[in-house]
């Protein structure tokens, strides 16, 4: 069971749920959630469980906004702030452990325009929204682009919020595309097996 404790952000306060694997963990997984959403989200619980059977914690990480009981996310400066202060104060209980960052849809774009901030070995993003719904013209795409670390992006096929070109991305980012739309509620057996031999690449076994 995963303990669940508050950690004091520049925005208030933050929630993080921490579950640990039997045994010392080898690394850390640090995941948020989508905008209006929870870190109850299958996909996060599929997630947060891979790391778990690969000797990895696992941090849910519900932002202050959330917290507060706002639906509405909270500015990107605010966000981006309150989930480095959340990386900070893990990373000193998990001194010299590699840091995987990542999370649904918003929680995913906040975990990319942060990874180098954090030092993060990889990024994970579960529906990576690249667009708003209907305007493409609105690509978010620069924030997937810029991290420098190994990112792994699963899509399902008809998500509203689009599909990232394979020939977009850099060097180092993995797209997988699953069945399904951006709950990203089909196709789990394919999702669970994509994150465990990614996270096996980013962090190998001793």
């Amino acid at each position: 069971m995963a303990d669940a404790f508050l950690v004091p952000t520049p925005h208030g306060d933050a929630r993080v749920h921490l579950a640990r694997p039997t045994g010392e963990p080898r690394g850390l997984v640090m995941l948020g959630h989508g905008a209006g959403g929870g870190v109850t989200a299958p996909d996060l619980q599929l997630a947060a469980a891979v790391a778990m059977e690969a000797g990895l914690a696992a941090a849910l990480v519900e932002q202050p906004y959330r917290v507060a009981g706002r639906r509405a996310p909270a500015p990107a400066v605010q966000v981006d702030a309150a989930w480095r202060a959340v990386a900070e104060q893990l990373l000193a209980e998990f001194v010299g452990l590699p840091l995987v960052v990542g999370g649904r849809s918003f929680g995913g774009r906040v975990a990319c325009r942060t990874s180098a901030d954090v030092g993060a070995a990889g990024v994970l993003c579960l529906a990576f929204p690249l667009h708003p719904p209907g305007r493409p013209e609105k690509s978010r795409l620069p924030e997937l682009t810029a991290v420098t670390v190994p990112t792994l992006v699963v899509q399902g096929e008809r998500d509203s919020f689009g599909v990232p070109d394979p020939s977009t991305l850099p060097a180092g980012h993995t797209l997988v595309v699953v069945q399904g739309d951006h709950s990203l509620k089909k196709d789990a057996p394919v999702i669970r097996q994509t994150i465990v031999d990614w996270l096996e690449a980013v962090v190998p076994p001793e």
